[in-house]
């Protein structure tokens, strides 16, 4: 599961001539989980008036933007401008969603919905009254900081963003798969909620199975904290395979990534909801994305004439990727001298070709496979959003390869997991996710070069801030549970259902070969090795057009001289 934006950052006060959709919330209403309430934009004769849009660096609570009838109307909700404008699918967008998903750098500032923007994180915003162009000030940068370890400020930051949520429903549950990123925040919850108060911490598990080594960790976490953790096991069977009812997911802002996994999201959602009345809940999604150092690493080592430790942390790389490590320090030794600008002009030419894939290589943008199921259409849209990126100046210039990419995934993740979040309200829960609060991820990004840990290493940041308060088995851990095998399972238990959902829309528009995907999922239910990551991309994205085609959106009304509350 994916996680919620910081808490407190709701949509404020809109006052004056404002418009609202008449049915105003998407998902839950009664809580205000994701308002869509916007804001227009009014002057007074001759006088240059405008809206502050203050936006969050980790993209946790974006905020879009559409110019209406000659101003700016800005909102919590791309579908909900979209209904305004009556805005079409963005199909470039989607292409790049689809074959590119491992290069979040072509959609900074994008949406799905076409003339709809995302405001840049991280940034106070001016929108002018009279329509003009916004001013935009970067005032969020991640660059180093020494004066405190990066551990100590990692706990203390993490301990707060928990404790915030503890403190607005102390009745809260939490995700303890037996990792190191959910079992952490279970425990700093267990420490943080009052005495007396229980902390309901789930464990997912393979039905008839428990005693796996997940479990085993997880409830050594709950002995190290007797009378503070309700340790609660639910059971994972057949209904909850991937893929299975995708087709019933409900419209959000973008494709969500549960989608795939939808069966075990609202199932274990559902059975939240009915065994112990959760209405918050907490996920350790977004470590992973924040707490591994990208293989680019190596070029920022070599940049700063750190050379040996280049080679030591190449060869260590290499051995667990059993690769040779020559390759990878001859790309480490070329990127170091490549800027990302120059790389994006460079990914221009390099998109939709078939090539291996490059994940674990040292490049600005690594690539995944280019599918032979993709459309005729598909490669133009992919070098039309390259062209666009690379002709957009970096807000950020200047910082090391690994924290800017770092910005870009983390970015990417906190902002698909709002879509996430929405699934999630659709059926009462809260979604909160605090390794993507924005204080975590500056945190994080702000560690010195010669204190980032290096690439083969498993979270050591994080198993050093915990050092203490979870056992050393689990802080030592480098492994964790996979359930690779029931996405195999999924696709062959699911299929019909697939083959009539690979006919829609993306292969009306182009952007798939019908015929193909149709083989190639065939081969992969009959287990032949392949990345299932842009097949995934492209199952979802077409549940979500379907979605989107069966949910009509919010209905606007013009409220003159009136304050709409949120």
């Amino acid at each position: 599961m994916r996680g919620r934006p910081t808490a407190g950052s709701h949509p404020r006060t809109v006052r004056s001539q404002g418009l609202r959709p008449a049915t105003p919330s998407l998902g839950n209403a009664a809580r205000g989980r994701h308002l869509a309430v916007a804001r227009r934009l009014h002057g007074h004769r001759g006088i240059r008036r405008g809206r502050h849009v203050h936006t969050d660096p980790a993209s946790a609570r974006p905020v879009y933007l559409v110019r209406h009838e000659g101003e700016w109307v800005w909102c919590s909700s791309a579908r909900a401008l979209a209904s305004l404008t009556r805005a079409a699918v963005d199909v470039e967008r989607l292409a790049c969603s689809i074959f590119l998903p491992s290069v979040p750098a072509l959609s900074s500032g994008r949406t799905f919905f076409a003339g709809i923007e995302q405001l840049p994180p991280g940034s106070p915003i001016v929108l002018p009254s009279d329509g003009g162009v916004p001013r935009t000030t970067t005032v969020w940068r991640p660059d180093p900081d020494t004066y405190r370890t990066p551990a100590e400020r990692l706990r203390t930051a993490l301990f707060q963003a928990v404790s915030a949520r503890v403190g607005s429903d102390p009745a809260l549950s939490c995700d303890m798969s037996g990792g190191l990123d959910s079992t952490s925040l279970a425990a700093l919850a267990a420490i943080a909620l009052p005495d007396g108060v229980r902390l309901n911490a789930v464990t997912v598990h393979p039905e008839r199975n428990t005693s796996g080594a997940d479990l085993r960790h997880a409830r050594r976490a709950t002995d190290a904290y007797p009378g503070r953790i309700n340790h609660r096991l639910l059971a994972m069977s057949a209904k909850h395979l991937p893929y299975t009812a995708i087709s019933a997911v409900t419209a959000t802002d973008e494709p969500a990534p549960s989608i795939i996994t939808r069966a075990r999201l609202i199932g274990q959602i559902t059975w939240m909801r009915e065994e112990f009345g959760t209405r918050t809940h907490l996920t350790g999604d977004g470590g992973d994305s924040l707490l591994f150092q990208p293989p680019v690493h190596l070029a920022d080592l070599i940049r700063h004439g750190l050379a040996r430790r280049a080679v030591s942390e190449g060869f260590g790389w290499a051995r667990l990727r059993r690769v040779s490590p020559v390759p990878l320090l001859r790309d480490a030794v070329l990127v170091s001298r490549t800027s990302r600008a120059h790389a994006l002009i460079a990914l221009i030419d390099s998109v939709g070709r078939a090539r291996h894939g490059e994940h674990g290589s040292v490049r600005w943008f690594p690539l995944l496979p280019f599918p032979p199921w993709a459309g005729a259409g598909a490669r133009e849209l992919l070098r039309a959003g390259a062209c666009r990126a690379a002709s957009v100046p970096d807000r950020l210039p200047g910082l090391d390869a690994s924290v800017r990419t770092l910005v870009d995934e983390v970015r990417e993740v906190a902002r698909t997991a709002v879509a996430d979040a929405e699934l999630a309200a659709a059926s009462g829960i809260d979604l909160n996710n605090p390794f993507l609060d924005p204080m975590v991820v500056d945190t994080v990004l702000r560690t010195p070069i010669d204190l980032r840990p290096p690439i083969h290493a498993y979270k050591p940041l994080l198993s050093v801030a915990m050092a203490g308060l979870l056992p050393r088995a689990i802080t030592d851990r480098r492994t964790k549970g996979s359930f690779d095998a029931d996405h195999y399972a999924g696709l062959r238990a699911n299929m019909p259902d697939l083959l009539e959902l690979v006919h829609g829309r993306l292969a009306e528009t182009g952007l798939i070969d019908a015929s193909r995907l149709v083989r190639s999922l065939g081969h992969a239910a009959a287990g032949i090795p392949m990345s299932l990551a842009t097949l995934e991309q492209a199952l979802a994205t077409e549940a979500w057009l379907a979605a989107r085609g069966q949910t009509a959106g919010p209905t606007w009304i013009t409220s003159p001289k009136e304050t709409v509350r949120g």
